[in-house]
Formats: structure tokens, sequence, C-alpha cells
């Protein structure tokens, strides 16, 4: 049974920084595909960051330059968000695959609020 479980979340000022951790368990074959989805009100969940096993990352366009995906080890997976903005404000959801079988696996959100 795959279990995330992610930290980091919380309350930051405009131009701030906050950094997000998920470390996964449970799949005897590893990860292939580690990231952050985020889901504004109102809005549908995107694809914030991704990164894969060889550490090839993937940005959204509205991200690239202030935040930074990285994996400490195989299964540890972080967000540094630097240059926070309003508009970043949203619930951010850690997504794993793991890589037998090819199956996807949600975090439980943690919520990022970007306000002065």
């Amino acid at each position: 049974q795959v279990h995330l479980v992610e930290s980091g979340g919380g309350l930051v000022q405009p131009g701030g920084s906050l950094r997000l951790s998920c470390a996964a368990s449970g799949s005897s074959f590893g990860f292939d595909l580690m990231g952050w989805y985020r889901q504004a009100p109102g809005k549908e969940r995107e694809l914030v960051a991704q990164i894969t096993y060889g550490g090839v990352t993937n940005y959204a366009d509205s991200v690239k330059g202030r935040f930074t995906i990285s994996n400490g080890n195989a299964n540890t997976v972080y967000l540094q968000m630097n240059s926070l903005k309003p508009e970043d404000t949203a619930v951010y959801y850690c997504h794993v695959r793991t890589m037998i079988p090819s199956t996807r696996y949600w975090g439980q959100g943690t919520q990022v609020t970007v306000s002065s």
C-alpha cells in the first residue's frame, strides 16, 4: 500500500518562500515519477512540477524560474517555492507513479496561502 506524507504548507506574504516535502513509501519497485499539482478554488487541478527517477524535470510556465523541484532520495520529493505570488494560493498535492505496476497515487494535499 503506497503511502504519501506531505508537509510544508502554510501562510506566507507575497515575495516569500515555502518548501514542500513529500515522503513516499510502500512500493516494492520504487517510483519513476514524482511531482506536485495544485488546485485553486473554482479551478481545475494543474501540474506544477514533476521529476523523473533519472532527474528530468518539467515545470508549469507560471512557476518557471521561481519554483525548484528535487528529490532528496528515491522516495522523497521537494518543491522549493520562491517569490510567491497571491495567484500561487492553492491546495498542493503530491503525486507519484509506481514503476511496477504503473499506478498513480495522490497525497491528501497541503494548503499554501500567499497573502499580505
